[in-house]
């Protein structure tokens, strides 16, 4: 039985209490019929890394309809949290690396734990927006994944450096993010402008997002496609 003794004077830590949720991608999406299957460990006391966010859910759509894109390319997500959208990309034959905050062994444990549930065999690494460490060095992207990672404006220009430096390593990367419009797309205008990328493709989150899906969803979300502006990067 846990936590039954005293000895060393330690007290047991707190229990985490989880649940695992299922997503459906393909066919109806539903249980009964679908093509593609994820289960996620979440945190149901809903810590930022360990909840599955309308971002996420909506993003890894767009991964499964992109799906033929991933097939063989190599994808990194940032702030990766309970991975979905990377999970699917993996499933679909892509050769993915999860990263999230360094310092954060719980979250990155748990990523471990949902790629090991899932049978994906996926890299799982510490990368700190704007730390200039070696798994930053070690990572040529083809596709960046971001699920809700414009959410802190004090992290903006460290993710933005990060993807910057990545899309400059991989010829013809993009970064594809899905984000909720809190205050119009003038911000993330300014910030490609600012670190020289460009829009390829902005679409309302909802308008690929099968009907069962966007029923439980609520917000303004958009999904956008970013890369390097050339003329900037000569």
């Amino acid at each position: 039985m846990e936590g039954g003794g005293a000895s060393g004077g330690r007290a047991a830590a707190p229990t985490r209490m989880t649940t695992v949720s299922r997503h459906y991608f393909g066919g109806s999406a539903s249980e009964g019929d679908h093509d593609l299957r994820v289960d996620i460990v979440e945190n149901i006391e809903e810590d930022y890394g360990m909840f599955v966010w309308p971002c996420s859910i909506i993003l890894a759509e767009y991964v499964w309809q992109q799906r033929s894109r991933f097939s063989g390319s190599r994808v990194v997500e940032l702030g990766a949290g309970t991975s979905l959208p990377g999970l699917v990309a993996a499933k679909v034959g892509g050769d993915v690396t999860l990263t999230d905050i360094a310092q954060n062994t719980e979250v990155l444990n748990n990523i471990r734990r949902i790629c090991a549930l899932n049978n994906a065999n996926c890299t799982v690494s510490g990368l700190t927006w704007g730390d200039w460490d070696e798994p930053v060095f070690d990572l040529h992207p083809d596709i960046i994944l971001g699920a809700d990672v414009l959410y802190d404006s004090a992290n903006f220009d460290d993710l933005f450096a990060t993807v910057t430096f990545l899309l400059e390593k991989s010829s013809g990367a993009v970064f594809i993010t899905a984000y909720h419009n809190r205050s119009g797309h003038h911000l993330i205008e300014f910030l490609m402008v600012k670190w020289g990328l460009k829009c390829l493709k902005l679409l309302d989150g909802f308008s690929f997002l099968p009907s069962c899906k966007a029923a439980s969803i609520q917000g303004n979300i958009q999904l956008v496609e970013i890369a390097l502006d050339k003329e900037k990067h000569k």
